[in-house]
């Protein structure tokens, strides 16, 4: 067996291999969002998948552990590309601020099942845990980044002075929000959302009242 484990260690896998893992990956995904991480598990997963047994799963993953890295990894990589791909550099400040929560909420009717199973590892996992999978470092960068973005819209003059570390704590904090609110409310406007938010914070950040 040379398909095992996330961790680079084994020989290049074979192109069945790499569909079988994303297939399971896939899967994970789907089952987490259906049923909670806490209740997460490789019969369900196998189930989902329409595997004859989990031994596929343990074949090509390392534990539940190695397999939720590697669906966060997946999730991360869906994510970041559908929001960069919106996020125009030669926009101003503001405008970009409004693009980042209309791509974000996007995000909810793109990926609803993505954006629901990272959110329930997220409020379920372990601080350990959520290490393993490399969530905490993720959400670090993300935020230094964030923050990095604000303090040169402020240098630029475009958005007043405040401190941008609650800033960053309230954008982010919004955007959950607003996943656990679309998770319950069938009727939840994603796009309605990120215009209000958008308005918000662009009453909160710019330099004239």
């Amino acid at each position: 067996m040379q398909a095992r484990s996330s961790a680079g260690k084994q020989k290049e896998r074979t192109f069945i291999e790499t569909a079988r893992r994303a297939q399971i990956v896939d899967a994970a995904i789907d089952v987490l969002a259906e049923h909670g991480y806490p209740n997460t598990s490789f019969a369900k997963i196998a189930e989902r998948a329409g595997l004859s047994s989990t031994g596929m799963i343990s074949y090509h993953f390392d534990g539940k552990d190695d397999l939720i890295r590697e669906v966060i990894a997946e999730i991360v990589r869906v994510n970041t590309e559908f929001v960069v791909a919106k996020l125009d550099p030669e926009q101003g400040y503001t405008a970009r601020l409004r693009t980042y929560f209309a791509a974000n909420l996007a995000l909810l009717d793109e990926y609803p099942t993505h954006q629901q199973a990272l959110a329930g590892v997220i409020a379920n996992a372990r601080l350990d845990e959520l290490q393993t999978f490399g969530l905490i470092d993720h959400h670090l960068d993300v935020t230094r980044s964030q923050e990095k973005w604000i303090r040169e819209a402020q240098r630029a003059g475009a958005f007043r002075d405040f401190n941008p570390v609650i800033m960053v704590m309230a954008i982010q904090g919004a955007r959950e929000a607003a996943i656990t609110r679309a998770r319950v409310d069938p009727d939840f406007d994603t796009a309605a959302c990120a215009r209000e938010l958008a308005d918000l914070f662009d009453r909160a950040t710019r330099t004239h009242s």
